[in-house]
């Protein structure tokens, strides 16, 4: 159970920590800094690292959960509330992100490669939107999570 526990905390860490770091400091630092032209190619290169590293938190947060649930909680009908809340708006953040790396950044990573920025500023636009969404459910699903039982 510890390591269960152990993975699922760390695997929404990075997650949810990335996307706070993205949205949060590297965002406006990015605008203050790089030129408009390089932006797109900056994001889609910091992007494709950091969803690859989303990919495998999203699958240790599956497994480590479901393994949880089944294991210590006997079912869903053994969970608490919180467990529910935080499995529904967890998918919810994974959906989003499976939309978001299948089409705006799909769309970014076109615009990088057809040196287009005006269209890779519009996906990286886009993208910012919907993570920042995403982050909004992921900071609740953290408190959920924590503080669950005890709400």
């Amino acid at each position: 159970m510890s390591l269960a526990i152990a993975l699922h905390v760390l695997s929404a860490v990075v997650w949810v920590g990335g996307m706070f770091f993205a949205y949060m400091a590297m965002r406006p630092a990015v605008i203050e800094v790089v030129e408009a032209s390089q932006r797109g190619t900056l994001w889609c290169r910091t992007l494709s690292r950091f969803f690859r590293w989303v990919w495998l938190a999203i699958i240790l947060l599956l497994v480590t959960g479901y393994w949880m649930v089944f294991s210590v909680f006997g079912g869903m009908a053994g969970a608490g509330w919180h467990i529910h809340a935080m499995q529904g708006l967890g998918l919810i953040m994974m959906l989003l992100f499976f939309h978001v790396y299948f089409a705006p950044f799909r769309r970014l990573k076109q615009a990088v490669a057809d040196k287009d920025p005006q269209e890779g500023g519009r996906r990286v636009g886009q993208i910012r939107r919907l993570v920042g969404i995403n982050l909004i459910l992921g900071l609740v699903v953290i408190v959920v999570g924590a503080g669950g039982r005890y709400l």
